[in-house]
C-alpha cells in the first residue's frame, strides 16, 4: 500500500505557484558548489521527495534552470537548493546575493511514493543527485512515517557540509567506513558517504559497491522490506537499476534533464521508457522526475 500523498501525475500543477522568491542565504561551497536559500512559503508548504524549482537565472536569459530542492522549513516558509555551476546559466545564478529576487516555478514534478510493505527505503544520491534524498530523508523524518531508511551519498568533489564521524553503528560497514551527514545523524537516520577522492571516513568506490555491501548484509526478511530511491548521474541511475535487478528490489529514480517551459507544454524533455504496452515517450517535468528504474533502464537480452 502507498502512504505517500502522491495522486495522478497531473494532479500536482494545481500547486506549481510562480514566485518572486527572496534569497534569504547564498553560500559558496568547494568545487563550484553553492548552497542557496529563498522565502517561499508557498513551495516549502507543498513540495514533496522529488519536487524541484524552475529557476530563471538572469532577467535577460527567459530559460530557467531546474534545481532540485534540498531542504525545506515550513514554518518559516524557505526552501533551500543545492547546485554546482556546469555552465553560464548556473555561473549567473551564483552572481546573486542575499536580498536579491528570483522568479521561479514551484513546486514541480511527480514525487516519490513511498510503500508501507517496504519500510526500509535504500536512498543513494550522487553529486548534486543528493539533494532529492536530502529532502526525501527530512519528509520521512518530520512526518513520522514508520520507514527505517539508509541513506548513501556519493560525490567527487568535497562533501558540501563538513562530514563528521557518525554516532550510529551499522552492521557490517567496511572497516573505517565511518562518515556521514552531520544532519541525518543528527536526526537518527543512518548515512555513509563515499568517493574515489580518499576522504577521511568515506568509502572509497561507488556508492553502488557500499549499497551492495550493505544489501548483502541484510537478511532475506528485511531485504523484502528494502525499496531503492536514486538521484544522480545518468550512469550512477544506471548502475543504480541494474543492482536493484540483481537483488530483485523495486527501484524509484528521479532523472536530471533540461528544460525549457517546466511545465509540459513543450516537449523538450521526453525520455523513452519501456512499458507493458511498449516504448513510450514521458515528459520529466511533468510525468516525472520520478519514474520506475527498470522503465527507464530495462533489461537487456543477452547477446
Amino acid at each position: 500500500m502507498r502512504n505517500h500523498p502522491a495522486v495522478a501525475h497531473n494532479a500536482h500543477r494545481d500547486t506549481i505557484f510562480p514566485l518572486r522568491a527572496k534569497v534569504l542565504s547564498h553560500q559558496a561551497r568547494e568545487g563550484n558548489q553553492y548552497i542557496l536559500r529563498v522565502e517561499a512559503p508557498e513551495c516549502a508548504q507543498h513540495a514533496l521527495p522529488g519536487s524541484f524549482a524552475h529557476i530563471q537565472v538572469d532577467p535577460g536569459r527567459p530559460l530557467r534552470r531546474p534545481i532540485s530542492i534540498m531542504r525545506v522549513s515550513r514554518e518559516a516558509g524557505w526552501v533551500e537548493f543545492l547546485y554546482k555551476i556546469v555552465g553560464e546559466g548556473t555561473r549567473l545564478l551564483s552572481n546573486t546575493s542575499p536580498g536579491d529576487v528570483l522568479d521561479m516555478l514551484a513546486p514541480i514534478g511527480v514525487p516519490f511514493q513511498f510503500n508501507q510493505d517496504r519500510p526500509r527505503p535504500l536512498l543513494i544520491g550522487g553529486g548534486v543527485g543528493m539533494p532529492p534524498m536530502i529532502f526525501a530523508t527530512q519528509w520521512l523524518h518530520e512526518n513520522k512515517h514508520p520507514f527505517q531508511p539508509m541513506v548513501i551519498l556519493g560525490s567527487e568533489v568535497p562533501f558540501p557540509f563538513d562530514p563528521r564521524p557518525s554516532r550510529i553503528f551499522i552492521p557490517a560497514m567496511p572497516e573505517g567506513v565511518i562518515a556521514c551527514l552531520p544532519l541525518l545523524d543528527d536526526w537518527g537516520i543512518p548515512s555513509r558517504l563515499t568517493s574515489l577522492q580518499g576522504y577521511p571516513g568515506c568509502h572509497q568506490g561507488y556508492v553502488t559497491e557500499l549499497a551492495r555491501h550493505w544489501l548483502t548484509s541484510l537478511d532475506e526478511s528485511v531485504l523484502d522490506g528494502v525499496e531503492i530511491f536514486a538521484c544522480g548521474p545518468h550512469l550512477m541511475l544506471k548502475a543504480v537499476a541494474e543492482l536493484a535487478r540483481s537483488f530483485h528490489i523495486p527501484c524509484q529514480v528521479s532523472l536530471e534533464e533540461y528544460m525549457a517551459c517546466g511545465v509540459g507544454g513543450c516537449a523538450g524533455c521526453v525520455v523513452p521508457l519501456e512499458t507493458k504496452e511498449g516504448k513510450v515517450m514521458r515528459r520529466v517535468c511533468v510525468d516525472g522526475p520520478v519514474f520506475d528504474a527498470q522503465q527507464v533502464f530495462p533489461a537487456r537480452p543477452p547477446t
